[in-house]
């Protein structure tokens, strides 16, 4: 089955393309969470939000890979890889602008509040290294970014698996449905091989004049 009959191609780019988007966005999500309202961000201890996005991003990496019309069973865990990636990447980014801003140009006054000014690649390359120092940490302190991350993957496995299976259903149904068409239309008259086609009357008749016939009974 080639790439585009099994919609590998198409779903490995439309979902690389999904996951970047929700990566830059779950970044900018962190850079600025504490402009969210105060009863969102800390609902369930910030839990509830997080988890929240991780959802968001499966669902919308499992609709770009979706939209391909994937019959290739390798997608789901690519799918999976990518909503996993993005998630990551999101805090990942998020953190190191958040930590680079704060290292190089320290706030002034009582605000110290994230611009958007401070999203530049400087701030992300200061930050970078004490955003993924974390990810080093025990589990037992960040079983919370793990746990978002293992969200995002299942249920980008789980959406993707299941459109897989439906659309390699609805090629076998409508494959049987034409092989029942087939059936049903009235078949040519059977001839061995290299047998010309002839009706029988053309089969009894004589091959010439000469050639005797039986008498006809009285």
């Amino acid at each position: 089955m080639s790439h585009e009959r099994s919609g590998l191609l198409p779903g490995l780019i439309a979902g690389l393309v999904a996951a970047l988007v929700c990566a830059a966005a779950l970044g900018f999500a962190v850079l600025f969470q504490d402009r969210l309202p105060k009863a969102v961000a800390t609902l369930g201890n910030g839990h509830a939000l997080s988890v929240t996005l991780s959802l968001l991003i499966a669902l919308l990496v499992a609709l770009a890979v979706g939209a391909a019309r994937p019959r290739n069973r390798a997608l789901p865990v690519v799918a999976a890889l990518y909503a996993a990636a993005a998630v990551a990447g999101g805090q990942i980014s998020g953190a190191s602008i958040m930590i680079g801003a704060a290292r190089r140009t320290p706030a002034s006054g009582t605000s110290s509040s994230p611009r958007l000014g401070d999203v530049t690649a400087a701030n992300a390359g200061e930050g970078l290294p004490h955003a993924l120092a974390v990810y080093r940490e025990p589990l037992g302190q960040t079983w919370q970014m793990w746990l978002y991350i293992a969200v995002a993957a299942a249920a980008a496995l789980l959406l993707v698996t299941l459109r897989v299976f439906r659309v390699r259903r609805a090629d076998r149904a409508a494959l049987a449905q034409q092989a029942a068409e087939a059936a049903d239309e009235p078949g040519q008259e059977y001839r061995a091989p290299f047998e010309p086609a002839q009706s029988p009357a053309q089969q009894a008749a004589p091959a010439d004049l000469f050639t005797p016939r039986k008498p006809a009974k009285d």
